[in-house]
């Protein structure tokens, strides 16, 4: 048994003090000389034994390290954060706060009064100058459909001015004032029931009026220079004409006065007029004045081509003396 003891400590001391440098290489990386030591030859039965194989000093006691280890690897609890309490909104609540009404206003009257012409011309009541809310081109004004309820402020230079589709209830004599080279109003599709008498007065170059499907019962003064009178789709009434209203009116051809509430033709009439519709009224009868002249049986009417008087409570084969200065006969009920 001495033996044995003696064999197996020369054996370990030629492990742990010749070859003590390859115990920390990785075990893969095994030199040439350990190959040749087998340890299930040796046996380790006794506990000095294997108190024998402590080469590195004093024992270690690993519950100490194990409690170490614990305590050192133990993260510190964090601080509780105190729950809001319950009546308290959290930080991302924004409270809807009910304002008391204001007093409603009534809202300040739109003016349209000139203000100077400007860069786009001049300035309206409504904040912005005429050809920004209308159209400018070339001289004419494009103000189609735009809700206007006043006719605006125009360019000195404006030659046609077209406002249909409004809410224009009322022409003032100044809405066309110092506007000398103005040439054509188109006011079609409004509401106006109303007309300054010398509104058109201060246009010498005025040609065209139209002031078809409106709301009018009387016509105004119109300039001795208008060609085109279109007046259809109103409520004119013949009293609502001045008596020989268009007999000074050497420029006019064409003028429309159809779907109106008439009960006479209006005359006398111009030489220059090319064109006449009355259709849809109530004319009931005709003189021999109307187209005519009595007292002068050569007389002929050349220019007046196209007269309509159908849609009347007229025949007018009952009046054949009021038409025979014609070239051509009128339309209407036989």
């Amino acid at each position: 048994m001495a033996l044995q003891s003696l064999v197996f400590t020369l054996a370990l001391a030629h492990i742990f003090f010749i070859h003590r440098p390859s115990l920390g290489a990785p075990q893969g990386d095994l030199g040439p000389d350990d190959g040749g030591f087998d340890l299930e030859n040796y046996s380790l039965s006794s506990e000095t034994e294997w108190e024998d194989l402590n080469i590195y000093g004093e024992s270690y006691d690993y519950n100490d390290l194990d409690q170490e280890m614990e305590v050192g690897t133990v993260a510190p609890p964090e601080p509780e954060t105190p729950s809001p309490p319950d009546n308290e909104p959290p930080a991302e609540y924004e409270e809807e706060v009910t304002l008391p009404p204001h007093p409603s206003l009534p809202p300040a009257p739109v003016t349209l009064d000139f203000k100077g012409p400007g860069l786009f011309g001049p300035e309206t009541g409504l904040g912005m100058p005429t050809c920004l809310l209308c159209v400018c081109l070339s001289g004419s004004v494009y103000c189609d459909d735009s809700g206007l309820e006043q006719i605006p402020p125009l360019p000195k230079d404006t030659t046609h001015f077209y406002a249909r589709f409004n809410n224009i209830r009322h022409v003032k004599n100044t809405d066309f004032i110092n506007l000398n080279k103005l040439r054509g109003i188109d006011l079609t599709g409004n509401q106006i029931s109303g007309m300054d008498e010398d509104v058109f007065r201060s246009l010498p170059q005025l040609q065209e009026l139209v002031l078809a499907d409106n709301n009018l019962q009387a016509l105004p003064e119109l300039p001795a220079s208008v060609r085109r009178v279109d007046l259809r789709g109103n409520r004119l009434i013949s009293g609502g004409i001045h008596p020989e209203g268009f007999k000074d009116l050497s420029q006019l051809e064409f003028l429309y006065l159809s779907n109106n509430k008439l009960d006479y033709i209006p005359v006398p009439l111009p030489e220059s007029l090319r064109v006449l519709h009355l259709q849809n009224n109530n004319i009931q009868s005709l003189h021999d004045d109307t187209f005519c002249k009595h007292h002068d049986r050569n007389y002929i009417r050349p220019n007046l081509e196209d007269i309509r008087l159908d849609g009347n409570p007229l025949d007018i084969n009952l009046f054949a003396s009021a038409y025979v200065c014609l070239l051509r006969l009128p339309v209407g009920g036989h």
